[in-house]
């Protein structure tokens, strides 16, 4: 891909992904869905599969935020506050840039997210880096590969 985008993953191709999209001509965000249904337990953290990476410019990224109809009616949140998705992520070796959903229920019951649900919305941003910026480093991994 050599254009900012979406596509679906290889482990799920054939497993009826739908890519995001802008609901509106002024939405800021593409809403992005689970790829399987998935039961969060209350109190407890879950990554949720998207089947889906992202490609993009070497200055942007992808900010995951949670629907606010999610926070709302279901009572989950996601665990990091906003997800950020760099650049590099896409098609790295340990997951081919999978992207992943951690939410927390923050709820009295267990919830089920059924696959095709809208959970997050992924907003495209460029960012800024200081004249001083000596980064070398080349990502090798997946979640966490950047060091704890």
């Amino acid at each position: 891909m050599d254009i900012r985008g979406f596509e679906v993953i290889s482990d799920y191709e054939d497993k009826g992904i739908n890519l995001p999209q802008r609901k509106t001509s002024q939405s800021a965000g593409y809403d992005i869905e689970c790829a399987e249904t998935v039961t969060l337990k209350v109190g407890e953290v879950s990554l949720l599969p998207t089947g889906l990476k992202a490609f993009m410019d070497f200055d942007e990224y992808l900010a995951i935020h949670i629907r606010s109809s999610m926070a709302i009616k279901k009572r989950v949140a996601l665990v990091n506050s906003t997800g950020i998705i760099d650049s590099d992520y896409y098609n790295n070796e340990d997951n081919e840039g999978h992207i992943m959903i951690a939410l927390i229920n923050y709820g009295k019951e267990d919830i089920t997210i059924e696959k095709g649900e809208r959970i997050a919305q992924g907003i495209f941003s460029k960012y800024l880096m200081t004249s001083e910026d000596d980064a070398t480093g080349v990502r090798v991994g997946g979640i966490g590969s950047t060091g704890v």
